[in-house]
Protein backbone atom coordinates (compact mmCIF):
# COMPACT_ATOMS: atom_id res chain seq x y z
CA UNK A 1 0.00 0.00 0.00
CA UNK A 2 2.50 1.95 0.82
CA UNK A 3 4.67 2.03 -1.95
CA UNK A 4 1.62 2.24 -4.14
CA UNK A 5 0.71 5.45 -2.90
CA UNK A 6 4.36 6.94 -3.49
CA UNK A 7 4.01 5.68 -7.02
CA UNK A 8 0.82 7.82 -6.97
CA UNK A 9 2.32 11.39 -5.36
CA UNK A 10 5.38 10.70 -7.58
CA UNK A 11 2.80 10.78 -10.64
CA UNK A 12 0.84 13.75 -9.37
CA UNK A 13 3.98 15.55 -8.44
CA UNK A 14 5.25 15.03 -12.37
CA UNK A 15 1.66 16.26 -13.34
CA UNK A 16 1.95 18.97 -11.27
CA UNK A 17 5.73 19.84 -12.39
CA UNK A 18 4.17 20.38 -15.88
CA UNK A 19 4.77 16.72 -17.63
CA UNK A 20 1.56 16.64 -20.74
CA UNK A 21 -1.27 15.42 -18.84
CA UNK A 22 -2.66 13.25 -21.79
CA UNK A 23 0.93 10.86 -20.53
CA UNK A 24 -1.25 10.23 -17.72
CA UNK A 25 -2.86 7.14 -17.31
CA UNK A 26 -7.04 7.11 -16.79
CA UNK A 27 -6.17 5.75 -12.95
CA UNK A 28 -4.10 9.05 -12.41
CA UNK A 29 -6.48 11.37 -14.29
CA UNK A 30 -9.17 9.64 -11.95
CA UNK A 31 -7.33 10.20 -8.70
CA UNK A 32 -6.77 13.82 -9.55
CA UNK A 33 -10.35 15.07 -10.88
CA UNK A 34 -11.79 13.01 -7.41
CA UNK A 35 -9.87 16.18 -5.33
CA UNK A 36 -8.51 13.35 -3.22
CA UNK A 37 -4.55 13.37 -2.82
CA UNK A 38 -3.10 9.99 -4.44
CA UNK A 39 -1.70 9.08 -0.58
CA UNK A 40 -5.48 8.90 0.62
CA UNK A 41 -6.72 7.20 -2.27
CA UNK A 42 -8.67 3.62 -0.74
CA UNK A 43 -8.72 0.75 -3.21
CA UNK A 44 -11.56 -1.54 -1.78
CA UNK A 45 -12.62 -5.41 -2.37
CA UNK A 46 -15.68 -6.45 -1.63
CA UNK A 47 -16.27 -9.82 -0.79
CA UNK A 48 -20.73 -11.31 -0.76
CA UNK A 49 -22.16 -8.91 -2.48
CA UNK A 50 -25.79 -10.57 -2.63
CA UNK A 51 -27.21 -8.28 0.26
CA UNK A 52 -25.38 -6.42 2.81
CA UNK A 53 -21.96 -6.80 1.25
CA UNK A 54 -23.83 -4.82 -1.64
CA UNK A 55 -25.21 -1.71 0.40
CA UNK A 56 -21.98 -1.58 1.65
CA UNK A 57 -20.28 -0.86 -1.53
CA UNK A 58 -22.68 1.19 -2.66
CA UNK A 59 -22.53 3.63 0.58
CA UNK A 60 -18.15 3.29 0.50
CA UNK A 61 -18.48 4.72 -2.94
CA UNK A 62 -20.15 7.80 -1.68
CA UNK A 63 -17.12 8.23 0.24
CA UNK A 64 -14.58 10.91 -2.42
CA UNK A 65 -11.52 8.93 -2.86
CA UNK A 66 -12.80 5.32 -2.41
CA UNK A 67 -12.28 2.87 -5.72
CA UNK A 68 -13.72 -0.44 -6.39
CA UNK A 69 -11.35 -2.77 -7.81
CA UNK A 70 -12.66 -6.46 -6.90
CA UNK A 71 -15.44 -8.40 -6.13
CA UNK A 72 -16.15 -11.78 -5.14
CA UNK A 73 -19.15 -13.59 -4.83
CA UNK A 74 -19.72 -17.93 -4.97
CA UNK A 75 -22.38 -17.53 -7.51
CA UNK A 76 -21.57 -16.44 -10.69
CA UNK A 77 -25.39 -14.89 -11.23
CA UNK A 78 -25.05 -12.57 -8.29
CA UNK A 79 -21.53 -11.33 -10.11
CA UNK A 80 -22.91 -10.86 -13.33
CA UNK A 81 -25.40 -8.77 -11.87
CA UNK A 82 -23.32 -6.44 -9.53
CA UNK A 83 -20.27 -6.33 -12.18
CA UNK A 84 -23.18 -4.66 -14.76
CA UNK A 85 -24.82 -2.54 -11.82
CA UNK A 86 -21.18 -0.95 -10.98
CA UNK A 87 -21.39 -0.28 -14.55
CA UNK A 88 -24.50 1.72 -14.76
CA UNK A 89 -23.10 3.52 -11.89
CA UNK A 90 -20.09 4.95 -14.01
CA UNK A 91 -17.58 2.62 -12.84
CA UNK A 92 -15.16 1.67 -15.23
CA UNK A 93 -15.65 -2.04 -14.81
CA UNK A 94 -12.60 -3.16 -16.93
CA UNK A 95 -10.54 -1.95 -13.86
CA UNK A 96 -12.25 -4.03 -11.68
CA UNK A 97 -11.31 -8.24 -11.08
CA UNK A 98 -13.99 -10.60 -10.57
CA UNK A 99 -13.42 -13.65 -8.28
CA UNK A 100 -15.28 -16.49 -7.11
CA UNK A 101 -12.50 -17.23 -4.41
CA UNK A 102 -11.90 -14.77 -1.46
CA UNK A 103 -8.37 -16.24 -1.25
CA UNK A 104 -7.33 -14.74 -4.71
CA UNK A 105 -8.95 -11.79 -4.19
CA UNK A 106 -6.62 -11.01 -0.82
CA UNK A 107 -3.89 -11.79 -3.02
CA UNK A 108 -4.56 -8.49 -4.91
CA UNK A 109 -1.54 -6.56 -3.82
CA UNK A 110 -3.32 -3.00 -4.41
CA UNK A 111 -6.40 -3.68 -2.32
CA UNK A 112 -6.47 -1.65 0.98
CA UNK A 113 -9.43 -2.80 2.83
CA UNK A 114 -11.48 -5.64 2.10
CA UNK A 115 -15.97 -5.72 2.40
CA UNK A 116 -17.17 -8.95 3.85
CA UNK A 117 -20.32 -9.61 3.76
CA UNK A 118 -21.28 -13.29 3.44
CA UNK A 119 -23.27 -15.94 5.29
CA UNK A 120 -22.29 -15.20 9.28
CA UNK A 121 -19.99 -18.39 9.31
CA UNK A 122 -17.44 -17.07 7.18
CA UNK A 123 -17.28 -13.71 8.91
CA UNK A 124 -14.51 -15.17 11.09
CA UNK A 125 -11.70 -16.81 9.02
CA UNK A 126 -11.88 -14.15 6.21
CA UNK A 127 -11.60 -11.12 8.56
CA UNK A 128 -8.63 -12.84 10.52
CA UNK A 129 -7.03 -13.96 7.04
CA UNK A 130 -7.35 -10.23 5.93
CA UNK A 131 -5.72 -9.20 8.21
CA UNK A 132 -2.85 -11.27 7.48
CA UNK A 133 -2.99 -10.04 3.78
CA UNK A 134 -2.45 -6.75 5.19
CA UNK A 135 -5.32 -5.48 4.25
CA UNK A 136 -8.26 -3.20 7.26
CA UNK A 137 -11.77 -4.45 7.09
CA UNK A 138 -15.33 -3.32 7.30
CA UNK A 139 -17.09 -7.23 8.33
CA UNK A 140 -21.12 -7.32 8.67
CA UNK A 141 -22.82 -7.91 12.07
CA UNK A 142 -22.85 -10.35 13.29
CA UNK A 143 -19.00 -10.29 13.51
CA UNK A 144 -19.03 -13.24 14.68
CA UNK A 145 -20.94 -16.72 14.51
CA UNK A 146 -19.87 -18.30 18.43
CA UNK A 147 -18.24 -16.94 21.02
CA UNK A 148 -14.72 -18.12 20.49
CA UNK A 149 -14.87 -16.72 16.88
CA UNK A 150 -15.29 -13.33 18.80
CA UNK A 151 -12.25 -13.60 20.17
CA UNK A 152 -9.88 -14.56 17.17
CA UNK A 153 -11.39 -11.63 15.69
CA UNK A 154 -10.04 -9.77 18.09
CA UNK A 155 -6.86 -11.21 18.47
CA UNK A 156 -6.50 -10.72 14.81
CA UNK A 157 -6.86 -7.18 15.29
CA UNK A 158 -4.49 -7.33 18.00
CA UNK A 159 -2.18 -9.25 16.28
CA UNK A 160 -1.70 -7.85 13.26
CA UNK A 161 -2.84 -4.33 14.18
CA UNK A 162 -5.84 -3.87 11.21
CA UNK A 163 -8.27 -1.12 11.24
CA UNK A 164 -11.34 -3.01 11.75
CA UNK A 165 -15.09 -1.65 11.74
CA UNK A 166 -17.41 -3.94 12.48
CA UNK A 167 -21.16 -3.46 10.33
CA UNK A 168 -23.34 -1.92 13.16
CA UNK A 169 -24.12 1.28 11.27
CA UNK A 170 -26.13 2.96 13.91
CA UNK A 171 -23.15 3.69 15.91
CA UNK A 172 -22.56 6.51 13.56
CA UNK A 173 -26.14 7.90 13.06
CA UNK A 174 -26.48 11.23 14.83
CA UNK A 175 -29.77 10.37 16.26
CA UNK A 176 -28.76 7.48 18.06
CA UNK A 177 -25.64 8.74 19.41
CA UNK A 178 -28.03 12.06 20.47
CA UNK A 179 -30.73 9.72 22.56
CA UNK A 180 -27.50 8.13 24.19
CA UNK A 181 -26.43 11.43 25.23
CA UNK A 182 -29.56 12.51 26.92
CA UNK A 183 -30.07 9.56 28.91
CA UNK A 184 -26.65 10.36 30.27
CA UNK A 185 -28.04 13.67 31.34
CA UNK A 186 -29.79 11.32 34.15
CA UNK A 187 -33.22 13.06 33.50
CA UNK A 188 -34.99 9.94 32.85
CA UNK A 189 -34.08 9.21 36.46
CA UNK A 190 -32.84 5.67 37.62
CA UNK A 191 -33.86 3.71 34.74
CA UNK A 192 -34.67 -0.16 36.06
CA UNK A 193 -35.85 -1.84 32.99
CA UNK A 194 -34.82 -1.54 29.14
CA UNK A 195 -37.12 -3.37 26.72
CA UNK A 196 -35.73 -4.32 23.50
CA UNK A 197 -37.82 -5.43 20.50
CA UNK A 198 -37.80 -6.47 16.87
CA UNK A 199 -41.41 -7.53 15.18
CA UNK A 200 -40.44 -7.90 11.65
CA UNK A 201 -43.91 -8.89 9.57
CA UNK A 202 -42.26 -8.89 6.18
CA UNK A 203 -39.79 -12.23 7.12
CA UNK A 204 -40.71 -15.45 6.15
CA UNK A 205 -38.94 -18.34 6.18
CA UNK A 206 -39.20 -20.76 2.81
CA UNK A 207 -41.94 -23.59 2.00
CA UNK A 208 -39.55 -26.91 2.94
CA UNK A 209 -38.72 -28.59 0.02
CA UNK A 210 -36.08 -31.21 -1.35
CA UNK A 211 -32.73 -31.10 -1.88
CA UNK A 212 -30.95 -30.38 -4.76
CA UNK A 213 -28.03 -29.81 -7.27
CA UNK A 214 -26.85 -26.19 -6.74
CA UNK A 215 -27.68 -23.78 -9.16
CA UNK A 216 -25.33 -23.54 -12.51
CA UNK A 217 -22.87 -21.05 -11.58
CA UNK A 218 -23.00 -21.58 -7.52
CA UNK A 219 -19.75 -23.20 -5.88
CA UNK A 220 -21.91 -24.39 -3.05
CA UNK A 221 -18.72 -26.06 -1.48
CA UNK A 222 -17.17 -22.87 -0.67
CA UNK A 223 -20.35 -21.23 0.10
CA UNK A 224 -20.87 -24.04 3.23
CA UNK A 225 -16.84 -23.20 3.91
CA UNK A 226 -16.86 -24.58 7.71
CA UNK A 227 -19.94 -25.43 7.80
CA UNK A 228 -21.06 -29.39 8.00
CA UNK A 229 -21.42 -30.77 5.07
CA UNK A 230 -24.93 -31.31 3.96
CA UNK A 231 -26.90 -31.34 0.11
CA UNK A 232 -27.71 -27.89 -1.41
CA UNK A 233 -31.17 -27.07 -0.62
CA UNK A 234 -32.86 -23.77 -2.01
CA UNK A 235 -34.47 -22.68 1.60
CA UNK A 236 -31.37 -22.38 3.26
CA UNK A 237 -29.80 -19.98 0.56
CA UNK A 238 -28.85 -16.71 0.00
CA UNK A 239 -31.08 -14.53 2.78
CA UNK A 240 -32.83 -17.42 4.44
CA UNK A 241 -28.98 -18.88 5.37
CA UNK A 242 -30.19 -16.77 8.79
CA UNK A 243 -32.89 -19.56 9.87
CA UNK A 244 -30.12 -22.04 10.17
CA UNK A 245 -27.78 -22.95 13.11
CA UNK A 246 -25.18 -23.84 10.97
CA UNK A 247 -24.58 -20.31 9.50
CA UNK A 248 -26.16 -17.79 11.70
CA UNK A 249 -28.38 -16.99 14.55
CA UNK A 250 -31.89 -16.04 13.26
CA UNK A 251 -33.45 -12.74 14.44
CA UNK A 252 -31.46 -12.33 17.38
CA UNK A 253 -27.86 -12.26 16.13
CA UNK A 254 -29.90 -10.55 12.86
CA UNK A 255 -31.49 -7.33 14.42
CA UNK A 256 -30.51 -7.97 17.52
CA UNK A 257 -27.03 -6.89 17.34
CA UNK A 258 -28.49 -3.32 16.32
CA UNK A 259 -30.65 -2.94 18.68
CA UNK A 260 -28.94 -4.77 22.00
CA UNK A 261 -25.99 -2.87 21.25
CA UNK A 262 -27.99 0.53 21.94
CA UNK A 263 -29.70 -0.90 24.45
CA UNK A 264 -26.44 -2.01 26.07
CA UNK A 265 -24.19 1.50 24.95
CA UNK A 266 -26.95 3.50 26.74
CA UNK A 267 -27.18 1.63 30.10
CA UNK A 268 -23.21 2.20 29.97
CA UNK A 269 -23.08 -1.67 30.88
CA UNK A 270 -21.20 -4.96 30.52
CA UNK A 271 -22.40 -8.12 30.52
CA UNK A 272 -24.93 -9.83 32.05
CA UNK A 273 -24.43 -11.42 35.49
CA UNK A 274 -27.59 -14.32 33.74
CA UNK A 275 -29.44 -14.58 30.68
CA UNK A 276 -32.61 -17.00 30.48
CA UNK A 277 -35.09 -17.62 27.09
CA UNK A 278 -37.75 -19.28 26.05
CA UNK A 279 -39.58 -19.42 22.28
CA UNK A 280 -40.20 -20.98 19.14
CA UNK A 281 -41.57 -21.64 15.67
CA UNK A 282 -45.19 -20.45 16.27
CA UNK A 283 -45.60 -18.20 13.54
CA UNK A 284 -44.56 -20.53 10.43
CA UNK A 285 -44.04 -24.37 12.01
CA UNK A 286 -44.57 -25.85 8.76
CA UNK A 287 -41.94 -23.71 6.82
CA UNK A 288 -38.42 -24.08 6.70
CA UNK A 289 -36.55 -22.85 9.50
CA UNK A 290 -34.51 -23.84 13.02
CA UNK A 291 -34.14 -20.65 14.59
CA UNK A 292 -36.78 -19.65 16.46
CA UNK A 293 -39.50 -16.65 14.61
CA UNK A 294 -40.67 -15.91 18.27
CA UNK A 295 -38.22 -15.51 20.89
CA UNK A 296 -38.46 -13.75 24.66
CA UNK A 297 -35.01 -13.23 26.39
CA UNK A 298 -34.44 -12.22 30.19
CA UNK A 299 -30.90 -10.43 31.13
CA UNK A 300 -29.85 -9.34 34.53
CA UNK A 301 -27.14 -7.13 34.77
CA UNK A 302 -26.39 -5.41 38.17
CA UNK A 303 -28.40 -2.55 38.18
CA UNK A 304 -31.11 -2.98 35.62
CA UNK A 305 -33.08 -5.99 33.75
CA UNK A 306 -33.06 -5.84 29.61
CA UNK A 307 -35.91 -7.30 28.05
CA UNK A 308 -35.03 -9.25 24.70
CA UNK A 309 -38.91 -9.89 21.97
CA UNK A 310 -38.92 -10.88 18.68
CA UNK A 311 -41.63 -11.90 16.55
CA UNK A 312 -41.38 -12.39 12.79
CA UNK A 313 -44.99 -12.02 10.77
CA UNK A 314 -46.37 -9.22 13.09
CA UNK A 315 -45.42 -5.69 12.82
CA UNK A 316 -47.56 -4.33 15.60
CA UNK A 317 -44.86 -3.96 18.30
CA UNK A 318 -44.30 -1.53 21.43
CA UNK A 319 -45.49 2.16 20.60
CA UNK A 320 -46.99 1.46 17.73
CA UNK A 321 -42.82 0.47 16.64
CA UNK A 322 -41.71 -2.98 14.48
CA UNK A 323 -39.07 -2.32 16.59
CA UNK A 324 -37.58 -0.10 18.93
CA UNK A 325 -35.73 0.28 22.30
CA UNK A 326 -37.51 2.31 25.46
CA UNK A 327 -35.49 3.10 28.63
CA UNK A 328 -38.00 3.25 31.11
CA UNK A 329 -37.15 5.33 33.60
CA UNK A 330 -38.89 6.83 37.03
CA UNK A 331 -39.49 10.39 35.28
CA UNK A 332 -39.90 9.19 31.87
CA UNK A 333 -39.31 6.59 29.16
CA UNK A 334 -37.10 7.24 26.20
CA UNK A 335 -38.09 5.34 22.68
CA UNK A 336 -35.33 4.77 20.12
CA UNK A 337 -35.85 3.33 17.09
CA UNK A 338 -34.18 3.93 13.47
CA UNK A 339 -37.27 6.55 12.92
CA UNK A 340 -36.13 8.85 15.54
CA UNK A 341 -36.80 9.04 19.21
CA UNK A 342 -38.43 10.55 22.20
CA UNK A 343 -39.52 11.29 25.59
CA UNK A 344 -42.65 9.94 27.13
CA UNK A 345 -43.43 11.68 30.70
CA UNK A 346 -43.99 9.56 33.83
CA UNK A 347 -47.38 10.25 34.96
CA UNK A 348 -46.50 9.62 38.56
CA UNK A 349 -43.22 11.62 38.57
CA UNK A 350 -42.57 14.61 39.87
CA UNK A 351 -39.80 15.16 37.94
CA UNK A 352 -41.86 14.95 34.65
CA UNK A 353 -39.89 14.99 31.46
CA UNK A 354 -40.65 14.82 28.03
CA UNK A 355 -39.09 15.57 24.67
CA UNK A 356 -41.09 15.58 21.16
CA UNK A 357 -39.85 13.19 18.36
CA UNK A 358 -36.54 13.71 17.18
CA UNK A 359 -36.14 12.28 13.53
CA UNK A 360 -32.87 11.26 11.74
CA UNK A 361 -30.76 13.82 10.04
CA UNK A 362 -28.51 11.76 8.33
CA UNK A 363 -27.68 8.37 6.51
CA UNK A 364 -26.22 5.87 9.19
CA UNK A 365 -24.70 3.84 6.70
CA UNK A 366 -22.92 6.51 4.85
CA UNK A 367 -21.83 8.25 7.85
CA UNK A 368 -20.03 4.60 9.15
CA UNK A 369 -18.40 4.75 5.76
CA UNK A 370 -16.81 7.87 6.10
CA UNK A 371 -15.78 7.20 10.04
CA UNK A 372 -14.38 3.79 8.67
CA UNK A 373 -12.68 5.35 5.75
CA UNK A 374 -11.25 8.23 7.97
CA UNK A 375 -9.56 5.94 9.85
CA UNK A 376 -8.03 3.43 7.45
CA UNK A 377 -6.07 6.89 6.17
CA UNK A 378 -5.07 8.49 9.53
CA UNK A 379 -4.50 4.53 11.47
CA UNK A 380 -6.36 6.52 14.26
CA UNK A 381 -7.70 2.68 15.83
CA UNK A 382 -9.30 5.01 18.62
CA UNK A 383 -11.20 6.97 16.35
CA UNK A 384 -13.64 4.24 14.81
CA UNK A 385 -17.35 3.99 15.94
CA UNK A 386 -17.59 0.44 16.31
CA UNK A 387 -14.11 -1.28 16.31
CA UNK A 388 -13.94 -5.29 16.16
CA UNK A 389 -13.65 -5.08 20.11
CA UNK A 390 -17.52 -3.81 20.25
CA UNK A 391 -18.76 -5.55 17.23
CA UNK A 392 -17.66 -8.96 19.41
CA UNK A 393 -18.75 -7.56 22.83
CA UNK A 394 -22.38 -7.47 21.40
CA UNK A 395 -22.22 -10.64 19.00
CA UNK A 396 -21.63 -12.19 22.12
CA UNK A 397 -24.21 -11.17 24.29
CA UNK A 398 -26.52 -12.53 21.61
CA UNK A 399 -24.95 -15.30 21.45
CA UNK A 400 -25.77 -15.50 24.71
CA UNK A 401 -29.69 -15.16 24.70
CA UNK A 402 -29.84 -17.79 21.69
CA UNK A 403 -27.56 -20.23 23.54
CA UNK A 404 -30.20 -19.84 26.51
CA UNK A 405 -32.89 -20.23 24.24
CA UNK A 406 -31.39 -23.33 23.02
CA UNK A 407 -30.21 -25.00 25.83
CA UNK A 408 -33.67 -24.26 28.05
CA UNK A 409 -31.63 -23.01 30.99
CA UNK A 410 -31.16 -20.08 33.06
CA UNK A 411 -27.44 -19.17 32.19
CA UNK A 412 -25.26 -17.97 35.16
CA UNK A 413 -21.48 -15.94 33.13
CA UNK A 414 -18.27 -15.77 34.68
CA UNK A 415 -17.70 -12.52 33.97
CA UNK A 416 -13.85 -13.03 35.54
CA UNK A 417 -13.49 -15.82 33.27
CA UNK A 418 -15.79 -14.74 30.76
CA UNK A 419 -17.64 -18.23 30.64
CA UNK A 420 -20.24 -19.81 31.17
CA UNK A 421 -20.43 -21.58 35.15
CA UNK A 422 -21.64 -24.74 33.69
CA UNK A 423 -18.36 -26.03 31.77
CA UNK A 424 -20.93 -28.72 30.25
CA UNK A 425 -22.76 -25.45 28.27
CA UNK A 426 -19.15 -24.31 27.42
CA UNK A 427 -17.81 -26.97 25.78
CA UNK A 428 -21.07 -27.71 23.17
CA UNK A 429 -21.75 -23.66 22.62
CA UNK A 430 -18.61 -21.65 23.35
CA UNK A 431 -17.50 -22.15 20.10
CA UNK A 432 -18.49 -23.79 16.44
CA UNK A 433 -16.88 -26.83 15.42
CA UNK A 434 -15.17 -26.59 11.48
CA UNK A 435 -15.71 -28.83 8.94
CA UNK A 436 -14.56 -29.73 5.21
CA UNK A 437 -10.42 -29.29 6.10
CA UNK A 438 -11.17 -25.64 7.83
CA UNK A 439 -9.90 -24.57 11.04
CA UNK A 440 -10.47 -21.35 13.09
CA UNK A 441 -6.62 -19.76 13.84
CA UNK A 442 -5.31 -19.73 17.38
CA UNK A 443 -3.88 -16.79 18.23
Amino acid sequence: MQQRRKFLQQTAALAGGGLILSSLNNKAFAILNNGIKPSDQVNIGAIGINGMGWSNLTAALKVPGVNIVALCDVDKSVLDRRMAELGKMGVDVSKVKAYGDYRKLLDQKDIDAVIIGTPDHWHALIMIEACQAGKDVYVEKPVGNSIEECRAMVAAQVKYNKVVQGGQWQRSQQHFRDAVDFIRTGQLGNIRTVKVWCYQGWMRPQPKVANSAPPAGVDYNMWLGPAPKQEFNASRFHFHFRWFWDYAGGLMTDWGVHLMDYAIFGMNADVPKSVSALGGNFAYPDLSQETPDTMGALYEFDKFNLIWDHAMGIDNGLYGKDHGIAFIGNNGTLELDRGGWEVYEERQSKNKVKVERKSPTDNGLIKHWENFIAAVRSRKHESLNCPIQTGAHIATVCQLGNIAFRTQEKLVWDKDKARFTNEAINKKYFGKEYHNGYKLPKL
